[in-house]
């Protein structure tokens, strides 16, 4: 640089950073405190703006990154252990740290915090997003529920029901909820539970209703170690709820 260039340069750093990036000595100038610290930080932070323009692309066989995904129990049991199962295989050196949901999760994947989150409902710009599956709702009754071999619901027969509430965010059931909304109506939530796994054991022995996905509801019905299966697998088959 030449002598003109290097004082416009040294006036804008001092403007910058409030402090004098260098000062004169017996042998010529030299860094200030400041401006030592500010040399040790860039060492550290110039690589990774390199990296930012590098051309060299992403090879997930040899990549060694952690990636942060968010979403309720019900998607992450659908989509986390398959998802888990090829980027293990795809990628040995990365991991995976699924996070439960929460009202923020949309506004952490837009500042960085999270690389992935699984909703349900409509994705906000300016984030992309891309349909994964599409699923069903299926009520869930103990089997002595006066409606549990109804078969159908109609929709007043569902709302007059006492219902346990999937607790999403704000004490609503995500998309579901919603939907009830633009239909002005709303269900009685008698209980609610931070889970959706929950939801089917809440039903027994009492007069209260889940409205589960259908994949969820099917899973739990089918599996012989989940507490409640044994005692609801014949009313997960009725119930289809259509809102």
């Amino acid at each position: 640089m030449s002598q003109p260039a290097m004082s416009r340069a040294l006036a804008a750093l001092r403007r910058i950073f409030g402090d004098e990036p260098l000062v004169r000595g017996a042998g010529g100038y030299r860094l200030t405190p400041r401006a030592e610290r500010l040399q040790r930080d860039l060492a550290a932070i110039l690589p990774q703006l390199e990296s930012l323009f590098s051309e060299t692309p992403f090879d997930p066989r040899s990549a060694a990154q952690a990636f942060r995904l968010a979403g309720t129990d019900y998607v992450l049991s659908v989509k986390g252990p398959p998802l888990l199962r090829r980027a293990l295989a795809e990628s040995p050196g990365s991991a995976l740290h699924f996070n439960g949901w929460h009202e923020g999760v949309l506004q952490d994947v837009e500042r960085g915090a999270l690389d992935i989150a699984f909703t349900g409902g409509a994705t906000p710009r300016p984030l992309r997003s891309e349909r994964l599956f599409t699923d069903s709702y299926a009520c869930v009754m103990s089997a002595a529920h006066p409606l549990s071999n109804a078969g159908t619901l109609a929709l007043q027969g569902y709302l007059e029901c006492d219902h346990v509430v999937v607790n999403v965010a704000g004490g609503r059931q995500g998309a579901l909820d919603t939907r009830l909304e633009t239909l002005g109506r709303a269900r009685r939530a008698s209980a609610t539970v931070p889970y959706h796994a929950l939801a089917p054991a809440a039903t027994h022995g009492t007069r209260l209703v889940a409205t589960l996905p259908r994949r969820l509801a099917n899973g739990l019905a089918a599996d012989p170690s989940h507490p409640s299966s044994a005692r609801r697998i014949a009313a997960m088959t009725h119930g289809d709820c259509t809102v």
